[in-house]
């Protein structure tokens, strides 16, 4: 298998994603240091931070702008890595090796699925140590509500970014589904309104239980996206 998901990153030309998400991250951190430092995010009028129920601390915003940047960077992954194999054909050779094609699919899937999770995780370390390094300067608009001392910090950011990057199979599923590359992307947008978005005070962002479900939900359209991979005919 291990052998399988390095070809699928010499396949696809990873260097390329390392490139995307190093300048993603970057805009991210420049973004978020300047919500938190520069004012931007402060209304004209009050001149105090102008935010969404529950955006009030600087993890809030990290998380958020981080795990809605992600999803669909690893949906778009996923579109390119699978769907577009079955569009352009370059899956028949895939199939043509003597592997089973549901080994094959989980190599390609297991390939985003590292990679991203790697880049969300040390996307956020690096976010929130400019963070606090920028505090120690300057006066935050924001309250910085973490310790990156404390082992419950480390584990919280693993969990959501598992949580998130799991959670772009359900785009894989609808995309194989359609056959359509647009349709996988589309569809992390609208999990993303789904998980992030408030409707007056309440959303989903804080609830304990919903990740769990959500994750084994994602992990059901995994199985379904491989299922029977034996039997169907290819795009």
């Amino acid at each position: 298998m291990l052998k399988l998901i390095k070809l699928e990153w010499k396949k696809n030309h990873i260097g390329k994603y390392i490139r995307n998400a190093v300048l993603l991250a970057g805009i991210l951190c420049l973004f978020l240091f300047a919500l938190a430092y520069l004012g931007i995010a402060n209304d004209p009028e009050l001149g105090v931070p102008d935010t969404a129920p529950g955006m009030g601390n600087m993890s809030s915003s990290i998380e958020l702008l981080t795990s809605m940047s992600f999803l669909v960077f690893t949906s778009a992954m996923l579109s390119s890595f699978i769907v577009s194999a079955y569009q352009n054909k370059t899956m028949n050779l895939m199939f043509s090796y003597p592997i089973k094609r549901q080994k094959i699919l989980i190599s390609q899937m297991l390939a985003v699925w590292i990679f991203s999770f790697g880049a969300l995780t040390l996307t956020k370390l690096v976010i929130y140590g400019c963070m606090r390094i920028g505090s120690r300067y300057m006066v935050s608009a924001f309250p910085i509500d973490y310790d990156m001392a404390s082992p419950g910090f480390y584990m919280q950011l693993i969990v959501k970014s598992v949580v998130i990057v799991t959670m772009s199979f359900i785009s894989l599923f609808v995309g194989l589904k359609m056959r359509s590359s647009k349709a996988t992307v589309i569809t992390s947008f609208l999990l993303i309104f789904l998980t992030q978005a408030n409707i007056g005070d309440l959303t989903m962002r804080n609830n304990a239980v919903f990740p769990v479900i959500l994750t084994v939900i994602s992990l059901v359209f995994a199985f379904f996206s491989t299922y029977r991979a034996e039997m169907k005919d290819l795009m």
